[in-house]
């Protein structure tokens, strides 16, 4: 495969600070790349770094196999969308997504076809005329996508381009945004601390915390194979136990019996090596956990617990119950099955619960 974007141990410091430590990774040509982390660890800066608003402290950016170190951003085949899209609301939709070419001295006969066309392709055709306050927010989204298509980017840089917008409106836009980078096949790189975003719009994600990057894979690989910690906890809802190893380690996938703080006994997979009586963090997620009100509807080879009703959270088909666990005391999250068979659940219930080993994993702590 050929890459469209290569970075080689890129860094930069601030004030003696390192905001990207040394990182290295490739985005191949025609995918969706997104760089996914909390505020402050770094990922907007490495944006600026690609763009060409910043330069890197130490390392080397190529773009479509090109050297991109003392490149000036006007010209480097790249183009941004921003948060606040920055559209220019003197102008008229198709003065908007021409705005570029004109900039390149095309004709204005070159313009109005290029706009035209490119128009039709993000739905919104025949607009051109109209001014932007009078689109719909979705509609100014697919305009400033429209104006940094129309000038045939190599990479296409979007700086949490949907953070702007109503919960409602936002699910839409994940949608659209998937499907015009299917259509275009520009490689699109993407800026995000929403880990819905990244995980339903990538191809591959990375992962970035404090400057670096934990993991990079698919979003299938970030969720169920999480490499570490942090990883974990940060992409997806995750019940997180502080425990240590009972009397033997153990060799990276093999299941391991671990208790709490709180007396809690419960096994999972080892994500590496683990010694005897090492300190760990184990993670098993809400929709990992089965709920019975007779505990021998559980899986015989499952640890089995009873727990006390202490909440319940409607979220439609992201509803939870949360439970704590008798003996221990320790608190789980659970997702609610669809079947609308616990719908009846009340406060102060007591009912049982068990997940698979294989589905919760822990981490040696360092």
């Amino acid at each position: 495969m050929h890459a469209d974007l290569q970075a080689e141990h890129v860094g930069k410091t601030y004030a003696g600070q390192p905001a990207v430590k040394d990182l290295s990774f490739t985005v191949e040509r025609g995918s969706f790349f997104s760089i996914l982390g909390p505020s402050g660890c770094g990922k907007t800066t490495l944006l600026r770094m690609i763009a060409g608003f910043l330069s890197p402290d130490a390392g080397q950016i190529h773009i479509g196999g090109k050297p991109m170190n003392g490149v000036p951003p006007n010209q480097r085949p790249v183009n941004m969308v921003f948060q606040h899209l920055a559209l220019f609301p003197m102008m008229s939709v198709g003065e908007n997504v021409g705005y570029g070419l004109a900039r390149r001295g095309l004709s204005r006969v070159d313009i109005a076809a290029k706009v035209g066309a490119m128009l039709e392709r993000v739905s919104l055709p025949g607009m051109q005329d109209k001014r932007v306050d009078q689109l719909s927010g979705g509609q100014r989204q697919r305009v400033a996508i429209a104006r940094s298509l129309v000038l045939e980017p190599t990479l296409l840089l979007l700086d949490e381009p949907l953070g702007a917008l109503d919960l409602k409106l936002r699910e839409h836009m994940k949608v659209e945004l998937k499907q015009l980078q299917a259509a275009f096949g520009t490689t699109f790189v993407y800026i995000t601390h929403d880990q819905s975003e990244a995980l339903v719009l990538s191809d591959h994600v990375a992962v970035m915390n404090a400057g670096s990057f934990e993991q990079v894979g698919t979003p299938q690989q970030l969720y169920y194979q999480p490499q570490t910690p942090f990883v974990a906890g940060f992409v997806g809802a995750n019940n997180k136990l502080a425990a240590s190893t009972n009397t033997s380690g153990a060799e990276a996938g093999a299941v391991v019996s671990l208790t709490t703080g709180d007396g809690l006994a419960l096994r999972a997979r080892a994500a590496g090596r683990l010694q005897p009586g090492q300190a760990v963090q184990a993670f098993v997620r809400p929709e990992a956990i089965n709920l019975a009100r007779d505990a021998t509807e559980l899986p015989s080879n499952h640890t089995v617990y009873a727990g006390q009703v202490e909440s319940l959270l409607f979220d439609g088909a992201n509803s939870a119950v949360l439970l704590r666990e008798t003996a221990s005391r320790t608190e789980f999250r659970i997702a609610l099955p669809q079947t609308g068979r616990f719908a009846d659940l009340r406060i102060g219930e007591t009912i049982a619960f068990s997940f698979d080993p294989e589905q919760a994993v822990c981490f040696g702590n360092a």
